[in-house]
């Protein structure tokens, strides 16, 4: 397994210098110019008194809102492309109220009010009563210049004289469920992160109302591009488009509406839109009972991906969303981080095939010329000990778990890895005709690389645990830690995880590179300052220097991977443009941006300032 991550003599030299641990004594070497035979470690400093006076300057600076190009049409409109998508019918529904005292009198009607609503009384939400402040989109006022200044640059900056590559993405992304709210208004139906908050009770926080973004989504973008964002990701829900799920069921007016507006609305703003299909908000048609979903095997949860009719229901809504918006969104991404809502092997088939399904219908049938890729995740592994070959196969056999098992067939049109067959006894083996389709259908590499994962193998061996699906170590079937040998944490503790260095980060994309032969574009990055959530300040609450440092030092070593180790690195995308629902709680705040959770005001972040100066000063015109 190791021949599959090195692949070149020099990037072996080049990780090996970037993990092994080299023993050292002393302090940290400094400059030439400070070495003991230098200028100033031989002078003697001479004392002096003088006449005092105030001497610090301030520079007020303001961010420089992206400034409109000319639209960019990537594909023919929906009108010359309607007939890939036959038969469409579209209507329109209400607001789901528990409480209504009217019912529907459509009962005849398979797709009416009655059935409509009929999914919400099934889903039974629980404590569902407030349905925020707004219930029509608010229009955009701008951003007063007094909220623009940019704060005081931290005193010490990168050195590097390194330029971003012409073309290269930087920009912001969110996702549906952790922003949108409104999630029962204009036809909405309700999907599985309604019922589902990762190992929490229903006195947890759910995602009825979140930022309120369904209504408010124009004064984000006019907030966004007016930091200069050029690039904005963000997830369309299956629900809002086709409310009862599946292909011959109508679709939703208001929701193509909406989205047709926001796209239209972040265009004229000078910006990007980068659209995801699903971001792990499955219907919940796709359940018999949404509130126990059976065992899992792989990730958080069972997705739905392995009911018998997901595939051929989300290739149809793939297929809606394409036709009606490629003419305007360049990239659309399939699946959102895919592996942790495989609940078995079944679930990982129907993921590379519908997957592959919509990209050879993207450039095959509406003939695109934008980009179609899928978001991987991967807490990426590294050996404990570099120098054994134990840990570096465990960490081998770590990562190929949870990236090969999708990237082998979709970039390489290779078989999944052994990582993954001797785990998961369930896998739908790939014919050589399903290898030579899939082969090839993503027009990049999409990774969430938040963090890293130290990685030894268990002492009863990883083949004992593969074999055993209740080792508690199963599936990954590896000892997974945070410190190294030395016993030292790899990076800084934040609200919900280790950071990863940026040594491990700047490996990370060697590794992906190197290994699956496609530009890579970091998809999401973020990190939530510890205990952020507690300063009752806003003025705390803003200065968030150590979210400051992570996205300096993210974006230093991405520029070093490019560089200096040829590394075709096309995009990085922060995570997220402001806080947000955590999937069952509002106090990792991943934002670089604060929400008033009572008013729904935002106000930027030092980090915001910070990264997007960052970039604006490496960035080729």
């Amino acid at each position: 397994m190791i021949r599959d991550v090195v692949l070149a003599s020099t990037w072996v030299s080049a990780v090996l210098a970037q993990q092994v641990y080299a023993p050292a004594d002393g302090p940290v070497l400094r400059p030439t110019k400070c070495s003991l035979n230098g200028s100033y470690a031989t002078a003697t400093p001479v004392y002096s008194f003088s006449q005092f006076s105030f001497t610090q300057t301030e520079t007020v600076r303001t961010a420089t809102s992206v400034t409109p190009g000319p639209a960019t049409t990537y594909a023919a409109p929906y009108e010359s492309l309607s007939h890939l998508v036959p038969n469409l019918a579209t209507t329109t529904w209400g607001n789901w109220e528990p409480n209504a005292t009217a019912a529907a009198t459509d009962g005849a009607d398979p797709y009416g009010q009655a059935a409509w609503s009929a999914i919400w009384e099934r889903a039974n939400l629980a404590n569902f009563t407030d349905r925020g402040i707004y219930s029509t989109t608010v229009s955009p006022t701008p951003v007063p210049t007094s909220e623009l200044v940019l704060p005081p640059p931290s005193y010490f900056q990168p050195q590097d004289s390194y330029y971003f590559p012409k073309g290269f993405e930087f920009g912001v992304a969110g996702s549906a469920s952790q922003i949108e709210g409104a999630i029962a208004d204009e036809g909405r139906t309700p999907t599985l992160m309604e019922v589902l908050t990762i190992g929490r009770g229903d006195g947890d926080p759910k995602d009825y109302i979140t930022n309120e973004n369904y209504y408010l989504y124009k004064q984000d973008i006019e907030r966004l591009a007016a930091m200069g964002v050029k690039y904005y990701s963000f997830s369309i829900p299956w629900t809002r488009i086709l409310p009862f799920a599946l292909e011959g069921t109508p679709v939703n007016k208001q929701g193509l509406d909406h989205y047709d507006d926001l796209i239209n609305f972040a265009i004229a703003k000078g910006m990007e839109p980068h659209v995801t299909l699903i971001h792990f908000d499955t219907p919940l048609q796709f359940y018999a009972d949404p509130y126990n979903r059976g065992p899992v095997m792989i990730g958080y949860g069972n997705g739905g991906y392995s009911n018998e009719t997901f595939q051929d229901a989300f290739v149809h809504y793939g297929k809606v969303v394409m036709t009606h918006f490629a003419d305007r969104v360049p990239v659309f991404f399939t699946f959102n981080e895919p592996l942790l809502y495989c609940d078995n092997g079944k679930a990982v088939d129907t993921v590379v095939k519908s997957h592959a399904r919509l990209y050879h219908f993207y450039h095959d049938e509406i003939k695109g010329s934008g980009r179609v890729a899928i978001k991987l995740n991967d807490n990426f592994g590294v050996p404990q000990d570099p120098a054994k070959a134990e840990d570096v196969a465990a960490a081998n056999h770590f990562n190929e778990f949870q990236l090969a098992t999708f990237a082998n067939p979709i970039f390489l049109g290779k078989d999944y890895p052994e990582a993954f067959k001797m785990t998961i006894p369930d896998y739908v083996p790939l014919t050589e005709a399903d290898l030579a389709y899939v082969n090839g259908t993503a027009d990049f590499l999409g990774i969430d690389p938040y963090t890293a994962t130290v990685v030894t193998p268990p002492a009863h061996g990883i083949a004992a645990c593969a074999a055993n699906t209740s080792d508690p170590l199963f599936p990954y079937c590896v000892n997974q830690m945070t410190n190294t040998t030395t016993g030292w944490n790899i990076g800084y503790r934040s609200e919900s995880y280790v950071y990863m260095t940026p040594t491990y980060l700047r490996t990370y994309l060697g590794y992906l590179w190197n290994t699956f032969r496609k530009p890579v574009v970091i998809t999401e990055f973020g990190f939530p300052v510890a205990r952020e959530a507690d300063a009752t300040n806003l003025s705390d609450q803003l200065f968030d220097q150590p979210r400051s440092d992570y996205y300096v030092q993210f974006l230093s070593e991405t520029l070093k991977a490019i560089w200096e180790d040829g590394v075709h690195v096309a995009g990085a995308f922060a995570w997220s443009f402001a806080d947000n629902w955590e999937f069952g709680d509002y106090d990792q705040h991943f934002g670089i941006q604060t929400v008033n959770r009572t008013t729904m005001e935002r106000r930027y972040k030092k980090s915001f300032f910070d990264v997007v100066d960052f970039v604006a000063a490496r960035t080729q015109e």
